[in-house]
């Protein structure tokens, strides 16, 4: 689809999951999307940014959803802290 300006533009964006790479349905109603609060390690204190973490119903109700978090979590501490 395109708008007036000639660009190209989607109505709708599915979303993928951060630990499957799955997409996420417009009827998956058991997915979740989680906003996680970056904090700088000189202070401790909230920087006003956070990271979005989509999971799939399908994760959730294999019961790995509180496993696929804290992967997720610990990958991008992970890098964080050796960056």
């Amino acid at each position: 689809m395109q708008n007036e300006n000639g660009q190209n533009v989607d109505m709708y964006v599915p979303r993928k999951c951060s630990y499957t790479s799955r997409l996420i349905s417009a009827k998956d109603h058991g997915s979740v999307q989680i906003n996680v609060a970056n904090i700088d390690p000189s202070t401790g204190t909230f920087t006003g940014e956070a990271t979005a973490y989509a999971l799939t119903g399908y994760i959730r109700n294999k019961s790995e959803g509180d496993m696929a978090f804290t992967t997720l979590v610990n990958e991008k501490d992970a890098s964080t802290m050796s960056s």
